[in-house]
């Protein structure tokens, strides 16, 4: 398969575009990245975007062209020098709508550049798109025959507003369509098998005669077809202190398949819910409610936060030692990517984890179970609590006859000032956390909304303006107006 798509990034006979479509866990993301480090090696990667649901910034679809442009114009300086002038004519177009982007930011600077290049955008369907028929699909059907010379690897799962953008009349022939969840089961487990009879093989701390072809078989069995399943179990096995063996005991002594009446994909959520009820009981202690409860605050940090934050954040936001925030990601190895540097962000493995962990209907094991009510109300009181602590007058110290703009040091100033991390979140984040909150919790909430407008809301203003990003504050205004008005209508 990669070599059928490489074959296609090399033929600009073929199609402009070319759509991997395949369910959660499939390896769409993988292969995206592994073709978009082929193409890079041989200098014709000009751009991409991995899109992300975690992120805000990675799952904005107005985001996408200004950054494709920004890549292409580092790359190719025929691009930059037809760019930078229309730049200059109309610095608003960053901001406008997706077809000026598109038109003004890539069509008329390739047109003018004539490059021959490849881009890829990944996971289109983690960006927010409450269009029938993707946003974006639409305006790339219109503009991608006017850059003949540009190839767009794009890959999704089989969203509706997606499936329709591709089916429309100007990307239907325009579009080769690799369906990775179509391809012949034997295949697929013949590979998984593969890879775990190697990955087991060189694990450290092995028995000899390891693994056996029973447990080969229980492995593939449990992947149901899901090389992101495979993954996560070497990862799951290769733990740093326990062996691997006491490991595979425990996914093998979990249950095999568990019933979701209602939901789609279920095989997928079958294999998941397994792995993740054993990795997250091999964590919770039977009789210890509170580490549990700080552990279920640690990982709402995890899996409710609307940008990923760092362990040092989250550490800070929820007010657990950062020892025991440590600890506990560092023994759920398996689900979340722990960065060396504590201050860079904590990355889930995969998503559907926080659908598992916060579904009472999957996660059935109340030691772990996060509730979306009860950890948004949690979340949002932290932050006004943090904010309330922290915030001051003029927390940067810039003197106030001087614009934010002229201030030389003025990223210097902020990260010595404190509000990096945890504080920049809370001021950035809580009202969204006070928006998914239940209306019927509004009585222990609104003593702590009224208290920081009141003590803190210019400090909070200030902090915000500093950071370039008042218009938070004023979507935080809106919300808590409108969140105000359905909670207390009388008022």
């Amino acid at each position: 398969m990669l070599n059928e798509i490489e074959r296609w990034t090399e033929d600009f006979g073929m199609s402009p575009v070319f759509w991997l479509n395949g369910l959660a866990g499939t390896g769409k993301t993988t292969i995206a990245q592994t073709i978009a480090e082929r193409v890079f090696t041989d200098g014709r990667l000009g751009a991409s975007f991995f899109c992300s649901r975690d992120s805000e910034d990675r799952s904005n679809l107005k985001l996408i062209f200004p950054t494709l442009a920004l890549q292409l114009a580092l790359k190719y300086p025929d691009f930059r020098s037809a760019l930078i002038p229309l730049l200059q004519s109309n610095p608003r177009i960053v901001r406008g709508s997706l077809w000026d982007q598109m038109q003004h930011l890539l069509v008329e600077p390739l047109q003018s550049a004539d490059v021959l290049t490849v881009i890829v955008v990944d996971a289109l369907d983690e960006c927010k798109d409450e269009d029938p028929e993707s946003a974006i699909l639409l305006v790339l059907g219109r503009w991608v025959s006017e850059i003949p010379g540009v190839k767009f690897l794009i890959t999704s799962r089989p969203e509706t507003h997606i499936t329709n953008g591709f089916r429309g009349p100007l990307l239907k022939d325009a579009t080769d369509v690799f369906v990775l969840h179509e391809v012949e089961r034997r295949t697929v487990d013949d590979d998984i098998r593969r890879f775990f009879k190697y990955e087991l093989s060189v694990l450290p701390r092995r028995p000899g005669d390891w693994p056996t072809g029973g447990q080969l078989d229980l492995l593939c069995r449990r992947a149901t077809g899901f090389f992101l399943f495979a993954v996560a179990t070497v990862t799951f096995l290769r733990h740093m202190f326990l062996p691997p063996q006491y490991q595979l005991g425990i996914i093998m002594e979990s249950p095999e398949n568990t019933v979701h009446e209602g939901r789609g994909n279920m095989i997928f959520h079958a294999g998941f819910d397994s792995f993740y009820s054993s990795a997250l009981r091999a964590t919770f202690l039977e009789n210890d409610a509170e580490d549990n409860a700080m552990a279920r605050s640690v990982l709402s940090a995890l899996v409710l936060v609307m940008n990923p934050l760092s362990p040092s954040a989250i550490s800070a936001l929820v007010r657990i030692d950062r020892d025991f925030v440590l600890s506990l990601l560092g023994s759920i190895q398996s689900l979340v990517a722990l960065p060396e540097d504590l201050d860079h962000p904590v990355q889930l493995f995969h998503k559907s984890f926080a659908d598992f962990i916060t579904d009472r209907t999957r996660c059935t094991d109340l030691r772990f179970y996060i509730s979306p009510d009860y950890h948004h109300l949690e979340l949002v009181l932290l932050c006004l609590k943090l904010m309330d602590e922290s915030l001051e007058k003029n927390m940067c110290s810039i003197p106030d006859y001087i614009l934010n703009s002229e201030v030389d040091d003025l990223s210097k100033r902020i990260e010595g000032s404190g509000i990096r991390g945890a504080l920049e979140y809370a001021c950035r984040s809580w009202h969204k956390h006070l928006i998914a909150t239940k209306y019927g919790i509004a009585d222990i909430t609104i003593p702590a909304l009224r208290r920081f407008l009141e003590q803190k809301f210019l400090f909070w203003l200030e902090v915000l303006s500093v950071l370039g990003a008042v218009n938070d504050a004023i979507c935080a205004l809106n919300t808590t107006i409108k969140w105000l008005n359905e909670v207390r209508p009388d008022r």
